[in-house]
């Protein structure tokens, strides 16, 4: 939904009831985040300023995104990259609809009662694969929890499909948390995507404000299956966004806690607020902050790690395998 959308009493409500992003619950978010936070409409810094799309490659990928009627992240989310990423012949796609059921306090996509039943679109989004001759394709999902298996069967489709379609291609799928059910994980494991990716994307003290419907705990049980499920032949992976006021301690915490469950690669990023409705920016991470951060991590035995105002999960997603996991 854009800024200027008004939103419909669906999607102001949603699944859970609850009427705002900015204040999940009816709560005072400052009272979590600071008094202090940046103004919605204010000069960015310069290192967040990234041209516009609109290349050849993206022009073309647009409109067999379109005609195949497919969602991508890339452009749900208003990611920072969809045009560095795409003339790179990457793209993340997002399956089960563009309806959330769930209302996170960060995120730019629309939310309400899902009906999107597409029995085709594991073929549908394969095909749009291999036309785009990609390398590394990453897979995700609104939340489905309205679906029994939470949406796992979808995923399952498409990575078979992209199997036999793209062999060449490899595949990244970014899941949702299946409301903590062992089944539908086990479902997507048994089909060794190459990456398993599911982000914490904010420290356990924010989740209230920032993840409601979801806890930190539940999250680190779901990276923690996965490896145990995969072993080897997956790697593990999440990610998480800074800006809403964590603090540098957290953050080692939070890294430390990743380990513990066996994440190999982490990435971290700038949150940026999508509209007014959205949570408050606390403040703007410098990126030497980031280099910092990036390097704390390594010392705790991530094999890779992203970190940079404009890194977002499935960011130059390509080069986020380590050596050898191929």
């Amino acid at each position: 939904m854009s800024p200027t959308e008004t939103p419909t009493p669906e999607r102001e409500r949603g699944v859970g009831g609850t009427r705002s992003r900015a204040n999940p619950g009816g709560m005072d978010v400052l009272k979590v985040l600071g008094s202090d936070v940046r103004p919605l409409r204010e000069r960015k810094p310069p290192w967040l300023k990234v041209p516009p799309p609109g290349g050849e490659r993206y022009r073309e990928l647009s409109e067999l995104i379109r005609a195949e009627n497919l969602h991508t992240v890339c452009q749900e989310a208003a990611c920072p990259n969809v045009g560095e990423c795409w003339e790179r012949g990457t793209a993340t796609f997002m399956i089960l609809g563009d309806t959330c059921t769930r209302r996170c306090g960060f995120c730019n996509v629309k939310t309400g009662r899902p009906t999107w039943n597409d029995p085709l679109e594991p073929a549908r989004v394969a095909r749009s694969i291999a036309r785009m001759g990609l390398r590394h394709a990453v897979i995700t999902s609104v939340d489905r929890d309205d679906l029994p298996d939470k949406g796992a069967s979808a995923f399952v489709g498409v990575i078979r499909q992209v199997r036999r379609q793209a062999p060449d291609c490899r595949v990244e799928v970014l899941t949702p948390d299946f409301q903590g059910q062992e089944m539908p994980l086990a479902k997507v494991i048994a089909e060794r995507p190459d990456v398993f990716n599911h982000n914490v994307e904010v420290v356990p003290r924010l989740y209230p404000v920032a993840r409601r419907g979801s806890t930190f705990r539940r999250s680190c049980r779901v990276l923690k299956l996965a490896k145990e499920m995969g072993g080897a032949d997956v790697v593990t992976k999440s990610g998480l966004m800074v800006g809403l006021g964590e603090s540098y301690e957290e953050l080692l915490e939070t890294f430390g806690a990743l380990r513990e469950q066996g994440v190999q690669v982490l990435t971290v990023g700038q949150y940026l607020r999508p509209s007014e409705r959205h949570l408050p920016v606390v403040r703007y991470v410098h990126p030497d902050e980031f280099t910092a951060l990036e390097q704390a991590a390594h010392k705790l035995g991530f094999e890779h790690v992203a970190a940079g105002p404009l890194v977002r999960s499935s960011y130059h997603a390509d080069q986020h395998v380590p050596p050898g996991s191929e």
